[in-house]
């Protein structure tokens, strides 16, 4: 990984957001019913983000939780033998309810299954959407973004790192060669 290119800065960043919390607003006609939950880790704080935009917008506010899918993982016996669950914490229950799951980069699709399926675990929603910021392609399973801040055709060998103020101290995406 030699070259690291600046797909967003700050300003891109809260752009994409503003307009993917105005998609969310239309698309539901308001946000009645609606409920944002953040995929764990940067999911969070991009839901927290969408959710003071939309109540810029529709002057009331949605419920924002988190969502750890830890457990959720294919993959878990590959990362660790002793997986560290931060829970999850969402505010309202989600039967009936319009979920719009929030994530920073959809690649193969695996961690938006795994959501999938601990939202299942917590209730029936009426639907489940996904927001992301960054959609790279490269699906390995049948899975869209309802709501995308930015398409990045990738190489399965690039790597796209989103760093949020709340986390890492600034707000930007890079794709590193």
């Amino acid at each position: 990984m030699q070259k690291k290119n600046v797909i967003l800065d700050e300003a891109a960043m809260r752009r994409a957001l503003t307009r993917i919390a105005h998609e969310i607003v239309e698309k539901n006609k308001g946000i009645t019913d609606c409920v944002l939950v953040g995929i764990k880790t940067r999911g969070v704080p991009l839901s927290e983000r969408l959710a003071a935009r939309i109540s810029d917008i529709e002057g009331q506010d949605v419920p924002v939780g988190q969502l750890d899918i830890t457990l959720y993982r294919d993959d878990l016996s590959e990362k660790t033998a002793d997986p560290v669950v931060k829970g999850n914490d969402i505010p309202v229950p989600v039967t009936g309810k319009h979920v719009i799951l929030v994530d920073d980069v959809l690649f193969t699709g695996r961690t938006v299954r795994a959501a999938m399926d601990a939202l299942i675990d917590l209730g029936r929603p009426r639907t489940v959407q996904l927001a992301v910021l960054v959609d790279r392609g490269h699906r390995e399973l049948p899975i869209r973004a309802d709501y995308i801040g930015k398409n990045v055709p990738t190489a399965k060998t690039e790597v796209i790192k989103v760093a949020v103020q709340e986390i890492e101290g600034t707000d930007e995406v890079v794709i590193k060669r």
